[in-house]
């Protein structure tokens, strides 16, 4: 399948949540692990059933890895931000990249509360709702605006902070220039599933993404987890990198 076959095959699998969950008449959790929720494993069997039409490699967070050994492999979070999605907090979203041997290829990050959309191809430039996109080109940690997952022991040196909780959504949040950066704190980590459409996105809109200890962010381990920061220009992440460097690692 070509790049544009692949982006269609996402849009069609996100295409498929709102529908499915507008079924659930309970979106609180009651799932089969803590912290899962009925609309996520209603969202994943429809987007599964998608994906299998194009016979592709899974690994989901909820239902872990489909068809092992595919050359191309959708990564996907098919509700990420379940607890906003519960609360009525419009900041959720279907996370679905496409991963071949070179890394990302496609994705799609798509906000299932305003239907905001998030594409990206590989080499081909990152666009919301259709239209391209760039960060803020902020440069100042003391002026930026800085999305956290989980919570610092100690202020960074940002101007605000903002914890919206959705990684997926935060991560595309500083492609677009909504906010300056991104970053873990605490004890918070992320799953494959959390940010590699966003990573995408982020890449193709000229934003700088890493690891804080330097680890590789494609590994598709079930099980891996990652520290990762992004920020408008490259300027801005060394200072947020070292930020964190001043205390002990990601907590601080």
């Amino acid at each position: 399948m070509d790049d544009d076959a692949l982006l269609d095959l996402c849009r069609r699998a996100a295409d498929a949540v709102p529908e499915a969950l507008r079924a659930v008449e309970d979106w609180r959790p009651a799932g089969a692990r803590p912290g899962q929720y009925a609309i996520d494993l209603v969202a994943d069997r429809v987007v599964l059933d998608v994906l299998a039409e194009a016979a592709v490699g899974v690994l989901s967070e909820e239902s872990g890895v489909h068809r092992p050994g595919a050359e191309l492999v959708a990564v996907v979070d098919p509700v990420d931000g379940s607890t906003n999605a519960a609360r009525g907090i419009p900041w959720y979203a279907t996370s679905i990249c496409l991963v071949d041997a070179a890394g990302p290829r496609v994705a799609l990050v798509a906000n299932l509360a305003t239907g905001t959309r998030y594409e990206a191809v590989r080499g081909g430039g990152a666009r919301r709702d259709g239209a391209p996109i760039a960060a803020s080109g902020c440069v100042d940690l003391a002026s930026a605006v800085v999305a956290l997952s989980g919570y610092p022991d100690r202020h960074l040196g940002w101007s605000q902070f903002r914890a919206f909780g959705a990684a997926a959504l935060d991560l595309c949040a500083v492609a677009d220039g909504t906010v300056d950066a991104f970053s873990v704190a605490g004890r918070a980590e992320l799953a494959p599933w959390d940010y590699l459409g966003a990573l995408l996105v982020c890449s193709e809109a000229g934003v700088p993404v890493e690891e804080l200890a330097g680890l590789p962010l494609v590994d598709l381990a079930h099980d891996s987890r990652r520290a990762v920061l992004a920020a408008a220009t490259p300027e801005l992440l060394r200072q947020l990198r070292g930020a964190h460097g001043e205390g002990a690692g990601v907590g601080g």
